[in-house]
């Protein structure tokens, strides 16, 4: 074995400005930063642990539990290593083998893999309109919903993605929250590109669960997550084990106990004031769009855009590609000698890409930079 190449890691892209909308709601600030130094050994946490990891009060996982539960407007709030684990405590929990679960044609892959190992069956609900779009019929689940009751099929969950983590297209959660109240269905809302970066109401959208991503939209290191639920469902999510009555079942006791939970605490003030400023950020992403169409961008998903995540078809950079000697490596490579990344290498028929939490100076470099680039090589070619 090398045992070298496991010495002095480091991260060779962390100054630069990463448009990776995966990335961008995850950026910590210095308060999580500081806070690591404190807990960095692996059990840390527990120090003071009397055998339930939302009981602890210091530090003060317990306060922290029910300040997210009023943040998100959910009853009750758990951890999690992440959004996909929370659709498949909820699955898991509540739904009977063999349900069928409703979900919008968008969905994140994961909402797929935890209905297959709930081994549950999934029913799409499809587009209002397909490309450039590709916008849910949200009226589409009761019809969805009503064909399923006509085929005597039990329906355990409906799932809708807040926002997709393909064109960022925003949902009327309400929409959709007040159609599975009206068939008597649970609702499951998953928030991974929303708490965190935008106000979002739980009761509001008549939510019986909400899942988050810390490391994706709350300012954490990952992986963490948040489970909202609902009173109604508290005796199924939280149950406990009849052989260790203080743990509950379904998180196995105990889930996230080190730095991503830290993190997500210490930012979480942090987190609280920018969501205040979302019309901001909505500023940002559309001042982005309209700049970057006029190079010959074409934005896809719902415009005006609602959300910091952008998906462009680019033509005008596959025509660059075929010409330039380094093919689709060619707006990586210029875009990092720029101090600009997270775009995928070699791809260029379309790019997704997110401005969120950049400052105002920084949002103009990025493009100014992407028209340089294509100004740029237009003149060498």
């Amino acid at each position: 074995m090398n045992l070298d190449i496991y010495k002095n890691l480091h991260r060779a892209n962390r100054e630069l400005i990463n448009l990776n909308p995966i990335q961008r709601g995850g950026i910590l600030p210095t308060e999580a930063k500081k806070a690591i130094y404190e807990f960095w050994d692996g059990y840390s946490v527990c120090d003071f642990c009397s055998g339930k990891l939302d009981e602890i009060q210091n530090p003060p996982i317990c306060k922290f539990k029910e300040d997210l539960a009023e943040f998100i407007n959910m009853d009750f709030v758990r951890f999690t290593h992440g959004a996909r684990e929370g659709k498949f405590i909820v699955m898991h929990s509540i739904c009977e083998e063999n349900d069928y679960i409703v979900l919008d044609k968008n969905a994140h892959y994961t909402s797929y893999v935890a209905a297959e190992r709930a081994k549950l069956n999934v029913v799409e609900v499809g587009y209002e309109e397909e490309y450039p779009t590709y916008k849910i019929n949200l009226e589409g689940y009761k019809e969805v919903l009503d064909n399923l009751e006509d085929e005597n099929k039990n329906v355990g969950l409906v799932l809708l993605t807040h926002v997709d983590g393909n064109f960022g297209n925003l949902n009327d959660a309400k929409k959709v929250g007040k159609i599975a109240k009206k068939k008597g269905v649970p609702f499951l809302l998953n928030c991974a590109y929303t708490v965190g970066r935008m106000p979002v109401d739980g009761k509001e959208a008549k939510a019986d669960f909400i899942v988050a991503s810390g490391h994706k939209s709350m300012a954490a290191s990952g992986p963490i997550g948040i489970l909202g639920f609902s009173e109604e469902f508290e005796d199924k999510i939280a149950k406990r084990s009849e052989k260790f009555p203080i743990k509950e079942i379904e998180f196995l006791g105990c889930t996230s106990r080190g730095l991503p939970l830290i993190t997500l605490m210490a930012s979480f003030p942090y987190v609280v004031e920018r969501v205040k400023r979302w019309d901001e950020e909505l500023k940002k992403t559309r001042y982005l769009v309209e700049e970057l169409e006029k190079l010959g961008f074409k934005q896809l998903g719902i415009k005006p855009k609602e959300h910091d995540l952008v998906k462009f078809e680019t033509p005008i950079l596959d025509e660059i590609a075929k010409k330039d000697k380094r093919k689709g490596y060619f707006f990586y490579e210029e875009l990092k000698k720029r101090g600009i990344v997270g775009i995928k290498p070699g791809v260029t028929k379309d790019v997704k890409m997110s401005v969120y939490g950049l400052e105002w100076e920084q949002v103009k470099y990025v493009v100014e930079s992407i028209k340089e680039i294509i100004l740029q090589s237009h003149h060498t070619l």
